[in-house]
């Protein structure tokens, strides 16, 4: 019964991260649609949400988990994660 119940638990958790990532995304969304609006490329807005986030997570919790999660997004490209070719199964 415990273990259901602690099962149970992690996906409600893991929804609830599923739902903030997909609220982060539109998010992130409009701010790149507006940059664009007004002209910036896209590889500077890209470079600035980079930059953003790297100061945030440095910030936040130190290089070291910075220097994880870039390595962790970097296996992540490798993986054709980001690819726009990449089709879900």
């Amino acid at each position: 019964m415990e273990r259901s119940m602690e099962q149970s638990l992690n996906e409600i958790d893991d929804m609830i991260v599923h739902e903030k990532m997909q609220a982060a995304l539109e998010h992130q969304n409009e701010a790149w649609a507006d940059g664009m609006a007004d002209g910036i490329e896209p590889e500077i807005i890209a470079d600035a949400a980079i930059a953003l986030a790297m100061r945030e997570t440095i910030r936040l919790h130190g290089e070291d988990s910075a220097e994880a999660l870039l390595n962790a997004l970097r296996e992540r490209m490798l993986a054709g994660e980001f690819s726009p070719e990449r089709t879900l199964q």
